[in-house]
């Protein structure tokens, strides 16, 4: 739905919402439409308000030139734009390039990206942005002079400035307009990255630019990492009086609010494109797809690179997979950026070099613009896009193709987590695109996952990109600066969360989990609700731990899966509570509330081997306190007794007589966990479950909170990631964790429980309880995959 403001909106930025070309024939201006976000959200709220649009015109005017009216046919949002409503900023060539080319591209564009050893810093460009910053400000004060002169009701205008280009504007803007006694509000948005101090503290004039923002009431960045940067460095380098949770900033007798505000895109226009663009490439080949601007910070070396190895690593990819690659051309009269395109040319000549074959050529490279309905088919028919940028501040490409993923099978997403895009685009992949062997590994998991996973990846992704669009982004613009107004039926908008901390479960799982949707409990059992102990029988569960269990076993919303490596027989009688879903052997056999049974189908060779690789551990490797736990279908080799100095050695045996044999070894506290190679883990089983429980649509109705401890807990953590709040048990260890928080004990488990207690045992009784959905999970699940491996129940080996 548009946003509406209540007093006139003045638009400030770099460049004005399109583009002056001279005719050829006529020699007159024409307006050209420009694409984008901004100009999508923002031009039809400036027309609808008979605001004004402050920026360059793109070309040098001449003396008595005007800007001209939009052409009768044009329907871009820009076309109700009177030209007495847009006020252009001109300069001499120039100054202009020493500020453009010098200071806002050659200084703040890689400052700002963290790549500051390719800033360059220069008095001269510093000063032609100074002198530029006062133009702007000069003629919207002007701007805000003719509307304050105007008879009108409607509310305080609203100067909203955009981006690096106008960092000290707002300050000049305040003075002048102050002075004047001009009633106005001010806001300020940054389309790029805000770095951390360590990186803005390089620039020599950080005090002016800080102050120049802080002339604002609010400012507006992508995530909530920019705000807290920005928060450090008004604190670290002016000495201001900040609130970090509040994200507030106090600077010259005035507070100024910072907010996470993410941009998004017009979904239903990419969505209705997707739907009529026609295919544009026929191929029978896994395409993927990235799309960049030929610019440094998009990491385009890298994914090339990447790609490169997952040939090498998984040549079964050969002649199956294509990388198409188009690189908009950006500042091509710039040398730098003229290096990078032949480094590209070169790159992506010698990689097909090495792989083509006389009927397949592993990179499509376009050099060149593509069309917006071009772009469209290419989003909706690639099978992975890699939006990998070094450092983006948001990075639209992403939610573009998420839009146009509007087939049955869809495609993977896989995003830097240096993108702003990561940090929300959860159900993404996220992979750090300086890790090129770690990339090519996701990209490979990206080709080969299963339609299941893909589908309902894609579906919260697209949940979340329709809701959260580009007018919800200016309506939340607007919100912040208090000049929104709201129509009929419109909600108010949530307030963004603010950070939390391990043990804030009250922030954090309160505004997840709702107070309306159902909840799944995934819990681990060693290290996570029982203490580990030094022999598995020892680890037993705590009384108090128990007993909340048993109170939540009894809550209609509450469903409790126990997800241990233990034998699902063994785990269900350390627990002791009826009523719960039972997995054992990290989810290879899973016991449900209603008595049945799930087993996964192993290999027969496999069930004859274990025993097999018993006797070698046993005869081999068993000493100085080492054994071997026998599970049935797997093993665990435990070397917690033996002397420290000797298990490196051990272990290492181990491992070796584990992979000989051709079973799977998984490193865990002292202990090797051996498992048959299926493609079955924590991750499928949790999934699994869900679905058994809930149904297919188990993710719209239910909350999941997810608890381990262990490395084999980290598959269940990158399976849910993005829709359950998970929670790694790290007892004073230095571990890598897919989870979202961190707990330091068993103990703080508990906490948790027994918060999840508090908030469902205030909710009123419901006739339909997860008691009964449980007992109808065998006819909730549909999963082929699934149903062909469930065989008759067995007795355990």
């Amino acid at each position: 739905m548009p946003a509406y403001a209540s007093g006139k909106l003045i638009i400030v930025s770099n460049r004005l919402p399109f583009i002056l070309k001279k005719n050829e024939q006529t020699l007159k201006l024409e307006r050209k439409a420009s694409a984008g976000g901004l100009v999508t959200a923002v031009a039809p709220v400036v027309v609808q308000g008979n605001g004004v649009w402050v920026g360059w015109a793109g070309i040098h005017l001449e003396e008595g030139e005007k800007i001209p009216e939009s052409d009768p046919n044009d329907t871009t949002p820009t076309a109700g734009l009177r030209s007495d409503k847009v006020i252009p900023v001109d300069f001499d060539p120039q100054t202009f390039d020493s500020y453009y080319n010098g200071c806002c591209n050659g200084t703040f564009w890689p400052l700002f990206h963290s790549m500051p050893d390719r800033a360059q810093f220069s008095a001269d460009s510093w000063k032609s942005y100074c002198a530029v910053n006062k133009e702007f400000a000069s003629k919207t004060v002007g701007a805000l002079e003719n509307l304050s002169t105007e008879e009108t009701d409607s509310g305080t205008p609203l100067v909203w400035l955009h981006d690096y280009h106008l960092m000290l504007a707002a300050n000049s803007i305040r003075n002048v307009a102050d002075e004047k006694n001009l009633k106005f509000k001010l806001g300020f948005f940054l389309h790029i990255p805000f770095p951390p101090w360590d990186i803005f503290r390089l620039f020599p004039w950080a005090d002016e630019i800080l102050q120049g923002m802080l002339g604002c009431d609010m400012i507006g960045f992508h995530i909530e990492d920019y705000c807290l940067n920005f928060v450090d460095c008004c604190q670290r380098r002016l000495g201001c009086r900040v609130d970090r949770k509040n994200l507030l900033v106090e600077h010259g007798g005035r507070t100024v609010r910072i907010r996470p505000l993410p941009i998004g895109i017009p979904f239903d226009r990419f969505v209705e494109m997707a739907k009529q663009a026609p295919i544009v490439i026929s191929t029978s080949l896994q395409l993927i797809l990235g799309v960049d601007r030929l610019d440094y910070t998009k990491g385009l070396v890298h994914r090339l690179k990447a790609f490169e190895f997952l040939l090498e690593r998984y040549p079964q990819h050969k002649g199956k997979v294509a990388l198409m690659q188009i690189a908009v051309p950006s500042r091509t009269d710039v040398k730098e950026y003229q290096d990078l395109k032949e480094e590209m040319d070169q790159l992506v000549g010698r990689i097909n070099g090495r792989f083509s074959t006389p009927n397949w050529s592993p990179i499509k490279y376009i050099y060149g613009c593509v069309s917006q309905n071009d772009l469209a088919a290419f989003y909706r028919d690639s099978a992975v896009a890699m939006v990998t940028p070094l450092r983006d501040g948001m990075n639209l490409v992403a939610k573009e193709f998420v839009a146009c993923q509007i087939k049955e099978s869809p495609g993977v997403l896989i995003v830097s987590p240096f993108a702003g895009a990561g940090e929300m685009m959860n159900e993404a992949l996220i992979c750090n695109p300086y890790e090129l062997v770690e990339a090519a590994d996701t990209l490979h998991r990206a080709l080969t996952m299963p339609e299941d996973e893909r589908i309902l990846r894609m579906r919260c992704l697209r949940r979340r990109e329709k809701v959260h669009d580009v007018d919800y982004w200016m309506r939340s613009f607007l919100k912040a600066m208090g000049t929104l107004i709201f129509e009929d039926g419109d909600d108010v908008l949530p307030t963004t969360m603010q950070p939390v901390t391990l043990q804030d479960f009250d922030d954090y799982l309160a505004k997840y989990i709702g107070n309306t949707n159902k909840l799944a409990l995934l819990l681990d059992y060693d290290g996570t609700l029982a203490p580990l102990a030094p022999h598995p029988n020892l680890a037993t569960l705590p009384l108090e731990t128990k007993r909340v269990l048993e109170r939540l076993a009894n809550m209609p919303d509450v469903y409790i899966a126990i997800i241990s490596g233990r034998n699902v027989h063994n785990v269900k009688s350390m627990v002791g509570i009826e009523g719960l879903t039972y997995a054992g052997n990290h989810g290879l056999e899973i016991l449900h509330p209603d008595g049945s049974r799930f087993m996964h189908p192993l290999p027969k060779e496999y069930v004859d081997k274990v025993g097999d690789l018993l006797k070698v551990l046993e005869e081999q490797v068993c000493k100085d306190g080492a054994w071997v736990e026998n599970k049935g279908t797997s093993l665990t080799f435990h070397y917690r007794k033996v002397p420290v100095n000797a298990r490196p050695e051990l272990a290492s045996t181990a491992q070796r007589l584990i992979e000989e044999a051709g079973f799977k070894a998984g490193q865990a506290h002292c202990a090797i966990e051996i498992k048959p190679p299926v493609q079955w883990n924590k991750g499928r089983a949790s999934l699994y479950i869900l679905r058994t429980a809930f149904g297919l649509d188990w993710s719209e109705r239910t909350r999941i909170i997810y608890a381990g401890d262990d490395v084999t807990d980290e598959d269940a953590m990158q399976a849910l990631k993005g829709m359950a709040a998970t929670f790694r048990v790290a007892q004073s260890q230095i571990v890598k964790t897919s989870a979202e928080r961190r707990l330091p004990s068993t103990d703080s488990v508990l906490t948790m429980l027994k918060w999840v207690e508090r908030h469902f045992g205030k909710r009123l009784p419901r006739e339909n309880s997860l008691g009964n959905l449980n007992n109808n999970h065998k006819n909730s699940f549909v999963d082929i995959e699934l149903e062909l491996s469930m065989p008759e129940e067995k007795s355990p080996k």
